[in-house]
């Protein structure tokens, strides 16, 4: 079967004369719709499958006038683009809507929280002077702006004791993890 008789395909329906469009007449929009939609999504995979879906529901759409063929294929593309576009705004909402949502933690997580923070409680008690203030403060809910103006020292040398007592406790902690693990080999 060649195209020219694909594209004058004609089935009767209850006495009417129904002229089905040919996938061939259909496809010859392609370049032309990548085009158009390519510019409007983000990726080239997204066009690809906004274009396919385009062709498809030409292909599936009852008496389509072969005149109207283009304009169709351009509006359902360009339609296409748009849910695109309210697809990802959607699901960017329920993102933000939905990572507030605190979920149960299992009781175990709970315990081994309570028991690290302890844990860690009791290495800020190792650290001196300085350090040791401003990471008790901050665990208190003080920010450091705050604890730099309840000591009377500037907000740099606040930030800076905060600094070295966290990279004495990162250390702290992968020292015992090392020696853990080391433990456990």
């Amino acid at each position: 079967m060649n195209s020219e008789n694909c594209s004058n395909e004609v089935a009767i329906v209850d006495g009417e004369i129904l002229r089905e469009l040919s996938w061939v007449e259909i496809a010859g929009h392609r370049e032309r719709l990548m085009r158009l939609v390519r510019r409007r999504l983000p990726t080239a995979q997204d066009a690809e499958d906004c274009v396919q879906e385009a062709m498809l529901r030409a292909a599936a759409h009852d008496n389509l006038d072969r005149e109207r063929i283009g304009p169709f294929l351009t509006s359902v593309a360009l339609r296409l683009c748009v849910d695109h576009y309210r697809e990802l705004e959607r699901r960017r909402r329920l993102v933000g809507r939905t990572a507030h949502v605190s979920r149960p933690e299992l009781p175990d997580e709970d315990v081994c929280d309570e028991d690290f923070g302890r844990w860690l409680l009791r290495q800020v008690q190792q650290l001196r002077g300085r350090e040791r203030q401003v990471m008790l403060a901050r665990a208190d809910g003080i920010s450091t702006m705050e604890f730099a103006r309840m000591h009377q020292i500037s907000l740099k040398a606040a930030e800076g004791a905060f600094t070295r007592g966290r990279a004495r406790l990162r250390l702290v902690c992968a020292q015992t993890l090392d020696g853990v693990t080391a433990h456990h080999r």
